[in-house]
């Protein structure tokens, strides 16, 4: 028997880079999928013979987000994990940034998370076991986020409220976090300087590469496993053994130049 065989799952941002990686790995593992997103992915999101279901929703408009709901539950009559995945911000120095766009970031980056799983409470808690709630995070809301400021505030918010949830909603629902690293995009290379920025970047993290969105997704199913059950609360860091501090690898450029 597969490890969510029959599981009911909703992943936000689900047609995104590590959204579909998140819905794939799932749906691999035996469960049923549903996906939301603004946009509808080009491609079907299928693995193992099996393709997920799609809603159209943004996800920061409460209405909206219940309809997410209200469609699990009229095709399953019942959810038994939430992954709140959907998330994101430009780049903008904050002095720069208009209070309306600083709105929209925190709008989805926390309050959507929140309210969705305020939404999806009763059908989490009404299961045999416990409901299993994961927050896709960021370390920009573990460290300093210069250059996303609101974006890593709301991440921040977002790990505080994972524990608040876990608390509140134990033992009926498990919440945690993955405090997600750099990950590889093929499409955000040019973000680090081109191929050689890229690979240089990746350099400095401990284990010599960025994650994958497989990486994410393997955490995921994993703090929703049975394997995980006395696990709540938690923060997981996903980043390759962390940042290391630019002053140390400044200080070894200069004594290798010597």
């Amino acid at each position: 028997m597969l490890e969510f065989e029959g599981q009911r799952v909703i992943v936000t941002g689900g047609a995104g880079h590590i959204g579909r990686a998140i819905c794939e790995a799932f749906l691999e593992a035996g469960a049923r999928v549903l996906a939301c997103g603004r946009r509808a992915p080009e491609q079907a999101i299928v693995a193992a013979g099996r393709e997920a279901l799609f809603v159209s929703a943004d996800l920061r408009n409460a209405e909206a987000s219940q309809s997410v709901i209200d469609e699990a539950l009229s095709q399953w009559g019942g959810i038994d994990i939430l992954v709140n995945n959907a998330g994101g911000s430009p780049p903008i120095e904050a002095a720069s940034a208009s209070p309306r766009l600083t709105e929209k970031i925190l709008a989805l980056n926390l309050l959507a998370p929140l309210v969705l799983s305020q939404q999806a409470y009763s059908a989490l808690s009404a299961n045999s076991q416990p409901g299993r709630i994961v927050n896709i995070a960021s370390v920009s809301g573990a460290r300093p986020s210069p250059g996303t400021t609101a974006y890593g505030a709301a991440k921040a918010g977002l790990l505080s409220a994972t524990q608040s949830l876990a608390m509140e909603w134990g033992p009926d629902i498990r919440v945690n976090a993955l405090i997600v690293g750099l990950v590889h995009n093929e499409a955000g290379v040019e973000h680090y300087g081109g191929d050689e920025g890229f690979r240089q970047v990746a350099d400095m993290l401990p284990l010599k590469r960025m994650a994958t969105p497989n990486d994410v997704a393997n955490a995921t199913l994993m703090l929703c496993s049975e394997r995980a059950s006395y696990i709540s609360g938690a923060s997981l860091a996903v980043d390759g053994g962390g940042e290391v501090p630019v002053f140390l690898h400044l200080a070894k450029q200069a004594a290798d130049s010597v």
